[in-house]
């Protein structure tokens, strides 16, 4: 019997001990004997249960935590405190059944050999995963076609280019079917077109065997792409766990819209923060509470083309909660 929840973490903890440096030539003596060390709390006491089949976006500025959650919930890291589950499995134990079930994607780490083909290197992972041939022909088909691999298959992997090793990278993550997909910086460095094709990869893939996935990255577009619920987390603490829409509803004091006019462009300061004005298209940041009656004074007053009315990106939203002091509260839902 499937259990409902894939991943469990209950009151997690991560401390390094690190190292302080004395100053002074002296000082320095002394820390060959008695050498000096501080405490760091990566991670302290968080907590959330994530559904089989679910994609979660795992937000936060850097130092957050977040790396260090996911090597936690991969195994590569043993916590200091607390308790974690990924399918029923304890993931510091490293089983042979745990790591057959999930797979994890770092956008600076690499999973192929650099000097033999990506075809080669598939061929090594199906070694280690046991994957019996059937399998992995089938699969390898699919991911061939789903990431549009044949002509990088028999090419050396240095030959490739970044984007190329990264849609193979993908590819040797997924052939073993993992059921919980750990993404950390996925679509890094690769150029915006790339990004697109990796997300729209990632959501079919996910739509197409059911995959649990958690995703930490710093593009807003990953996150709107493939998660409906978000996690954020600030000094190793969770700030907020909940739908992306609610984040929006929570944290959005102010709209933005968009309007065409006919003619000479009038100076529209008097409703609201002119954001930018681009040839006939201005576009103005409202209070929420006045969007409906800015909206009708607008369009009473100025021949308007095309009006429109949008929630404030992500990425801003989320700055703001930060920037507002929202980190010394939790927010969990």
């Amino acid at each position: 019997m499937q259990l409902s929840t894939a991943i469990r973490v209950h009151d997690l903890h991560k401390t390094y001990l690190v190292p302080e440096q004395s100053r002074g030539f002296r000082g320095r003596l002394r820390s060959l004997v008695h050498r000096r060390r501080r405490e760091v709390h990566a991670v302290q006491g968080i907590s959330f249960d994530i559904e089989h089949g679910e994609s979660v976006g795992f937000l936060g500025p850097n130092g957050a935590g977040k790396t260090t959650t996911l090597k936690m919930l991969s195994g590569l890291l043993y916590p200091t405190s607390g308790e974690i589950s990924v399918l029923g499995h304890r993931p510091w134990k490293r089983s042979r059944d745990f790591l057959r079930e999930i797979s994890l994607v770092m956008g600076q780490r690499n999973q192929l050999v650099w000097d033999i083909s990506a075809l080669d290197s598939f061929e090594l992972n199906r070694a280690i995963y046991g994957i019996a041939a059937d399998d992995y022909a089938r699969m390898l088909k699919e991911l061939t076609e789903l990431l549009e691999l044949g002509p990088l298959l028999h090419r050396p992997v240095r030959s490739l280019s970044l984007g190329e090793r990264m849609r193979c990278e993908f590819a040797i993550a997924l052939l073993h079917r993992p059921r919980v997909l750990f993404l950390d910086e996925p679509t890094l460095a690769l150029d915006v077109a790339m990004q697109k094709r990796i997300r729209l990869h990632l959501k079919e893939y996910k739509q197409r065997f059911e995959t649990t996935v958690l995703l930490t990255t710093h593009y807003m577009a990953d996150v709107e792409a493939l998660c409906n619920r978000i996690i954020v987390i600030h000094h190793g603490v969770v700030l907020f766990d909940g739908a992306l829409s609610l984040l929006v509803e929570r944290f959005t004091t102010r709209k933005r819209i968009v309007l065409r006019i006919e003619g000479r462009l009038p100076d529209l300061t008097r409703f609201g923060e002119v954001v930018s004005v681009n040839q006939d298209r201005i576009t103005l940041l409202v209070s929420q509470s006045q969007i409906m009656e800015v909206t009708k004074q607008l369009v009473t007053a100025f021949p308007v083309i095309d009006l429109t009315v949008h929630d404030a990106p992500i990425e801003e939203i989320i700055e703001r909660m930060f920037n507002e002091g929202a980190m010394s509260m939790s927010l969990s839902s």
